[in-house]
């Protein structure tokens, strides 16, 4: 999880006042205390950390609250506004539409990670259904074009660039119209960057915007730079009409928080940030689900937006009612790792990510998850459909260890583990938004032939016609 050691000094502050046998003013103030020292450790600027303090301590006036009212949840509530609040711009960013032909720019000092961050763009519209290209402006770097070139062929986007000619306004101009010609629908433009903001990196940028038009220019920022972010991007916002920003080299990097606090003060909407080297390391920013995810809380809806993107959001775990099995659990962990970064996921769900991943301890976790399908692979169909907990008895243990040529201790621990993750899946709200999505379409449902529904491919297919028909509504 991003900023796993912020998200848990917040958690573990919330924690600690929520164990409190009274919370007054003293286990109030130490609360706010350990959330201010957990956010100048993450770089987040001392002006900002001290409007979070003031304004938590404004809404939560303990003395005025009634009788009976649960301080703990309104405690809570107020930390979470205002770490939204926090990074929260309060503008919206322009998002490409299907269909229609979009030129985005891409700005950002060397280094920064532009061209990588690019590729990565193309491929999250790329799997939207849009058809991208990237096109190569950069004639500043030696290798960018290559760099360039290959991460395209890579994602399979189609790219433009030149080793011959220097003037990246003339390459920009041509990529563009080319694409155009070939109805992609989202065009995106990498300038070149320097090492350091200046006038020729600013005057360039200005020529390729002249020269292409675009419809958005995302400005790419090193995350590691904390709440030095705050000049950089009002920098390139002033020169440069930049109109969102990506934040790259968020995984691992403490200074993080200070980066997206800071990028936030200058009014930029921070769209995506990027969480690794490879091309799936990249995440929507959303500023209440990530808050969500970052102090342990889950994010259920983008859970349920990613499983639909992939699958009918039933076949994440076939029977929600039945008891929950080793099989479901083994066909959990099986969709989920066709899903995106296991850590990203787990966090969506509220508590599962701080019992079975650590944060900051994702590849522990992942090959924990590898361990445990392991020794489910030594199970017969009775033990994996087992609803009993009796039947696993010592000589079953050691005969599925001894399969899987796992130690007998990590056989036990994963029963216990299946036993909590049961329990707590039990008590998920998923199986309510999970109905809910089917429901909303059972009248169309009835109100159709059943030769004409199983041609549709029934349920799924209903649902995947209707998804389709909304975005070219949203189109046009």
């Amino acid at each position: 999880m991003v900023l796993a050691q912020l998200g848990g000094s917040i958690a573990r502050a919330l924690a600690r006042m929520k164990g409190a046998t009274v919370v007054d003013e003293k286990v109030l103030a130490e609360c706010l205390n350990e959330i201010s020292r957990a956010l100048l450790q993450a770089d987040v600027r001392f002006e900002t950390v001290h409007d979070v303090k003031a304004n938590i301590k404004s809404i939560v006036n303990l003395d005025a609250l009634a009788a009976g009212t649960d301080k703990r949840r309104i405690i809570q509530k107020a930390v979470v506004g205002e770490l939204c609040r926090m990074l929260d711009p309060g503008k919206p960013a322009f998002t490409p539409s299907k269909g229609k032909p979009s030129v985005v720019m891409f700005v950002g000092l060397q280094g920064s990670g532009k061209t990588t961050t690019c590729t990565k763009y193309a491929d999250y519209y790329r799997r939207k259904g849009f058809s991208p290209a990237l096109v190569c402006a950069d004639t500043f770097r030696a290798g960018a074009f290559d760099q360039l070139k290959q991460n395209a062929s890579k994602a399979k986007i189609p790219f433009y660039g030149s080793y011959n000619e220097s003037d990246p306004v003339k390459i920009a101009v041509e990529g563009v119209d080319r694409f155009r010609k070939e109805k992609c629908d989202l065009i995106i433009v990498d300038t070149s960057g320097r090492h350091k903001q200046e006038a020729a990196l600013f005057e360039e940028m200005r020529q390729v915007s002249e020269a292409t038009k675009p419809d958005l220019v995302i400005f790419v920022m090193d995350g590691s730079i904390g709440q030095a972010a705050f000049d950089q991007a009002q920098a390139f916002k002033q020169s440069a009409s930049v109109g969102a920003v990506i934040v790259t080299k968020m995984d691992g990097h403490a200074k993080g928080g200070g980066a997206l606090s800071a990028v936030a003060a200058t009014r930029s909407p921070v769209i995506f940030i990027g969480t690794g080297e490879h091309i799936p390391d990249f995440e929507v920013f959303d500023v209440k689900p990530f808050v969500s995810r970052l102090l342990g809380m889950g994010d259920l809806s983008g859970l349920m937006d990613k499983i639909q993107n992939v699958m009918p959001a039933d076949e994440l775990v076939p029977n929600l009612t039945a008891a929950f099995t080793l099989r479901l659990l083994y066909q959990m962990f099986q969709n989920f790792q066709n899903m995106g970064p296991l850590g990203q996921l787990f966090s969506m769900i509220p508590g599962l990510s701080a019992q079975f991943i650590e944060k900051g301890k994702e590849k522990e976790g992942q090959a924990k998850i590898k361990r445990y399908m392991t020794i489910m692979d030594s199970m017969t169909e009775k033990e994996l459909d087992n609803t009993n907990p009796k039947l696993m008895n010592e000589s079953r243990i050691n005969r599925i260890a001894r399969g899987s040529g796992r130690l007998v201790k990590e056989v036990v621990d994963m029963l216990e583990e299946h036993k909590r993750i049961a329990k707590m899946w039990s008590k998920l709200p998923i199986h309510n938004l999970i109905r809910n999505k089917r429901d909303s379409l059972k009248p169309l449902v009835n109100a159709l032939p059943p030769n004409m529904l199983n041609q549709l491919g029934g349920l799924n297919g209903l649902q995947n016609m209707m998804k389709q028909m909304g975005s070219q509504k949203k189109m046009s």
